[in-house]
């Protein structure tokens, strides 16, 4: 989940200062795979007489985590007249990946006038952007296809579906099925998604080989170039566990993966109209005739 909280003031100033930062709003501008842009909205009024034309607002991005510093970027604002608020709108970029404290300061004529800061958490949840890649992962359906000396052949069945305005490009995609304990890969194969029309889903296969009595992640990754775009996963048990009393105790179910093998799909065809001279064998008619002369024969064979 995604939030941005206000902490308020970080140091008073002297009865003399006549500019102030009344509030800070944040808003999501674009996410991308790695990194997201927010509109900084900053509201400062003025409290005293007109402000010099020496006025800009600094604006500081630390992480959380280290306390180092992100991003610094500075606005000129030129003069605030008299009980005037002024509305400052700054746009910065930042990783998806970590927590982090934004911090708002006035500037005129070199000193700090007023200072606020937000802090911001949760934006590795936020979504990529739809008009950017308009695709999404639907689901994914498993078929055991085979079971061999070397494993367990399992076709992923990859639901996409195009929620955007326009075509989809041609993405790859990445499959990997990893161990669910000792997260090793298994195996890993690339995919093309295709061209897909808007809000219509697409249906992509792919076999992956692995060991038997085992639990996996099929972790799907759809890539624009060398940027992952849009992550996705599901299980595939294997090796499936049951509870069996109260005490929650554990144990082992033996599922049979031979028991399970699709063959390949037949398609039900309606059989083709026949002609006399188009079908082998016999046809009805010729059937008749040769039943009528055969009595015919017997006849006169009793005469």
């Amino acid at each position: 989940m995604f939030s941005a909280a206000s902490g308020g003031c970080l140091r008073e100033f002297d009865e003399e200062t006549k500019l102030r930062i009344t509030d800070i709003e944040m808003s999501v501008d674009s996410v991308k795979s790695t990194y997201a842009w927010f509109n900084v909205t900053t509201y400062i009024e003025n409290q005293g007489t007109d402000s010099t034309d020496n006025v800009s607002l600094m604006t500081k991005v630390f992480n959380q985590r280290t306390g180092l510093l992100e991003l610094k970027q500075e606005k000129e604002i030129g003069l605030i007249a008299e009980e005037e608020t002024r509305t400052i709108i700054e746009t910065i970029h930042i990783p998806k990946s970590g927590n982090y404290r934004i911090n708002v300061a006035v500037i005129e004529d070199g000193d700090v006038s007023s200072e606020r800061q937000v802090s911001l958490s949760g934006i590795e949840n936020l979504p990529t952007d739809l008009q950017e890649t308009g695709i999404q992962i639907e689901g994914i359906d498993f078929i055991v296809r085979g079971v061999t000396a070397k494993g367990v052949v399992i076709e992923n069945d990859i639901y996409l579906k195009n929620e955007g305005a326009e075509t989809t490009e041609d993405y790859q995609i990445l499959v990997k099925a990893r161990e669910m304990d000792a997260r090793l890969i298994a195996d890993k194969k690339w995919i093309s998604s295709g061209e897909i029309k808007p809000e219509e889903t697409a249906i992509r296969s792919i076999n992956l080989t692995v060991p038997d009595n085992y639990n996996y992640i099929v972790e799907i990754s759809v890539w624009k170039g060398n940027t992952m775009i849009i992550t996705g996963e599901d299980y595939v048990q294997l090796n499936p566990e049951k509870v069996i009393d109260r005490d929650q105790q554990v144990q082992n179910k033996n599922v049979d993966t031979g028991d399970f093998v699709v063959e390949e799909e037949w398609l039900y065809e309606e059989p083709e109209e026949t002609s006399e001279e188009a079908s082998p064998g016999f046809t009805w008619p010729f059937a008749a005739i040769s039943l009528i002369t055969a009595l015919y024969m017997v006849r006169r064979r009793l005469q």
